[in-house]
């Protein structure tokens, strides 16, 4: 389908180029249509940008959708249950920031994140959104913590570790000495990401109990 087509080289333009970079003649041209096309279906450069963060946000449903719309709630006093959707909400989304298939889109949503705009509140307002305001929830209940303001810091740097499998994708390669990252690399990673996990939330629940 044409439209599908324009939108991902369009996802790929945008987030190698930017919003200023990129030449809609040039994604037009990639995915064999006419630029009045674009003029058509998205009203110009900027429609067809926010159609792409669209397209993103559903991406990121439809990979990261599953274990946190579908999965029964956690009860409040469910610590177990807590800290298991946690890792495998991150082990999820670990397993995609190693994939090549997330390459464009993520570097879409990276300079989204450095400097914001419409398409960052379409993106965020989908599952991401969900996802680190969910993790939140689950931090709170795993640690204890009744002060949302920590348990969303403690959020921040959960992620982190994560998303930088491709926000420093080449560093990794690097320290790693790899040309791409192996199946055995990534296992390895994922365990070293599960053991930071439990770390940080047993560090916080311990200064909890500490203060109760």
């Amino acid at each position: 389908m044409v439209q599908s087509r324009l939108l991902d080289i369009a996802i790929s333009e945008f987030g190698a180029k930017g919003l200023e970079g990129a030449s809609t003649r040039g994604i037009a041209a990639a995915a064999g249509t006419a630029m009045s096309s674009i003029t058509y279906h998205y009203g110009g450069k900027e429609g067809l940008y926010l159609a792409a963060a669209d397209r993103i946000a559903e991406r990121m449903a439809a990979v990261m959708g599953e274990p946190i719309e579908l999965s029964p709630e956690i009860a409040t006093d469910d610590a177990a249950g807590a800290r298991a959707r946690i890792h495998r909400i991150l082990g999820r989304l670990a397993d995609k920031m190693a994939s090549a298939d997330s390459a464009d889109w993520t570097l879409f949503v990276l300079r989204e994140q450095m400097k914001p705009s419409e398409a960052f509140e379409r993106i965020y307002g989908g599952v991401m959104g969900q996802m680190v305001r969910q993790l939140g929830d689950l931090v709170c209940i795993v640690t204890g913590h009744r002060n949302v303001r920590t348990a969303r810091i403690a959020t921040i740097t959960l992620l982190g570790q994560v998303v930088a499998l491709r926000s420093s994708h080449a560093t990794c390669l690097k320290l790693l000495e790899r040309d791409t990252l192996e199946p055995s690399d990534i296992l390895d990673i994922k365990a070293r990401i599960d053991a930071n996990i439990d770390a940080i939330l047993d560090s916080m629940r311990a200064e909890e109990q500490g203060q109760a």
